[in-house]
């Protein structure tokens, strides 16, 4: 992949955007793969998920539609409970969790980037 962020585009179907995010084991692994080289574009700081930080990745998830996240914190299960909270309050699908970082999906609503591959 050359050029990070501005040049995910592969192969596939595209998922609908009035669909809930259900991704098969293939397409999680195809995510994961395109994030693999990608640097976090936020960073959960010590206040925690505000509604400024929502709104941020609202626009980075519209614009990327694949994201990596940092959480702070030393306590593994505040860092569970604020990506559980990115996930519910962004609409997105937790595509993978290593440590401090997670890697979110959510489709554009328009001018869609990323096509998933079949199945």
């Amino acid at each position: 992949m050359v050029g990070g962020h501005d040049t995910l585009i592969a192969l596939g179907n595209p998922v609908p955007a009035c669909m809930s995010i259900s991704l098969t084991p293939s397409q999680n692994r195809f995510l994961r793969g395109l994030a693999h080289d990608l640097k976090p574009l936020l960073q959960i700081g010590g206040k925690g998920v505000t509604p400024a930080f929502l709104a941020e990745l609202d626009e980075v998830l519209e614009r990327h539609e694949l994201v990596k996240v940092k959480v702070g914190g030393d306590d593994r299960d505040a860092r569970d409970a604020s990506i559980a909270s990115l996930v519910e309050q962004s609409h997105s699908v937790l595509v993978q969790r290593i440590g401090h970082t997670a890697i979110l999906y959510r489709p554009a609503k328009e001018d869609r980037q990323i096509v998933l591959p079949r199945g």
